[in-house]
């Protein structure tokens, strides 16, 4: 398989070329073959992973796969946010719909998989596309503050209304189903007000299921992705210049060793790190020591989430949706050539 490059140079990209893309001049069946071929050399690896964050290798795959599993991630996946707030009775500084909004941009624990999308005719609030939470907070003087106390803090008992005064308020059978630890904010740290003394919010909030491309608040996470760079030393550097070639790149990327003959020479140790930058070619004494590319067929893939789903959930719903289009697309293709054969 030919692997496709991208070469950096000082002010471009060239040879720009996809080791997989199969030319549209030779469609026969050397196409079926060559794409046999190009999945036969298809690899995934997972660099690391955790709840929070994942790093994943795709190796061999045309970009464009990728890059849908992003614009799924973000417009498609869904979760739970708050979509509806009955505010009665708001006398803090900050407004109404700006509350509210605030509101609905609080991540939730709530697992998304376990409800079903709200019909937007729909006007009772039911257990099985619905979640419901109370706020309730009153602002007043603390009795044990100092006299000579200035800090507001210390002042007045809940000054800040954060997002843990938030309170799950279970509808129907939910109190079955699921945990109020799992139905709680994910962080219980975020600022929604401030108050003074006699401020008062009270209100009740509805979360419904949603995705990304109704309102950003419904997105799992974070999506992105970049080639994975290559740098190839064309010469020798040692001495200043090695040191000056290392600070040209992210840390990690060269090291300076020292020879058993006492030189000290520029090496090439871990390109992945390297942020492509491109500093080196501000010195004109090292900037022919290096070849700068990007390998086109090998994808460094992350998935960052703030939302109830971890993120290697996320990327299997990503794929899961995928294969829902891929399977509806054949089977819409399959009746269109039933419809069209000869009867």
């Amino acid at each position: 398989m030919e692997t496709g490059r991208l070469t950096m140079e000082e002010f471009q990209l060239v040879n720009k070329t996809d080791g997989l893309t199969i030319s549209s001049k030779k469609k026969n069946v050397k196409e079926s073959k060559a794409a046999e071929a190009s999945i036969a050399n298809c690899k995934v690896e997972i660099i690391r992973m955790d709840p929070f964050e994942m790093e994943i290798d795709f190796i061999g795959f045309n970009i464009s796969l990728v890059n849908a599993y992003r614009r799924i991630i973000l417009a498609e996946v869904p979760t739970m946010a708050i979509e509806k707030v009955y505010m009665y009775n708001n006398t803090s500084i900050v407004q109404d719909e700006v509350l509210a909004h605030r509101l609905g941009l609080v991540p939730l624990k709530v697992d998304p998989r376990y409800f079903e999308f709200r019909n937007k005719e729909e006007t009772e609030w039911g257990a099985q596309d619905s979640v419901k939470y109370s706020l309730n907070v009153r602002c007043s003087k603390n009795p044990k503050a100092a006299a000579d106390e200035t800090n507001p803090d210390i002042l007045y008992l809940n000054r800040k209304v954060m997002s843990s005064s938030l309170k799950w308020i279970p509808l129907g059978n939910q109190t079955d189903i699921f945990q109020e630890a799992n139905m709680q904010p994910l962080h219980q740290d975020i600022l929604l007000a401030k108050m003074n003394s006699g401020h008062e919010i009270n209100l009740e909030a509805f979360a419904v299921k949603g995705i990304g491309s109704d309102h950003a608040k419904f997105q799992p996470g974070l999506a992105w992705y970049r080639l994975l760079p290559e740098i190839e030393l064309t010469r020798e550097v040692e001495g200043e210049q090695a040191d000056l070639l290392q600070k040209c790149f992210s840390p990690g990327v060269i090291d300076v060793v020292t020879t058993p003959g006492g030189r000290r020479l520029a090496k090439v140790n871990d390109t992945r790190n390297d942020a492509c930058s491109r500093n080196v070619f501000q010195y004109d004494s090292i900037k022919d020591s290096v070849k700068l590319t990007r390998k086109t067929d090998h994808v460094i893939f992350f998935v960052e989430s703030h939302s109830a789903l971890k993120s290697y959930e996320i990327l299997e719903e990503a794929v899961n949706i995928m294969i829902g289009k891929c399977s509806l697309l054949l089977a819409e293709t399959d009746k269109l050539i039933e419809s069209s054969a000869p009867s």
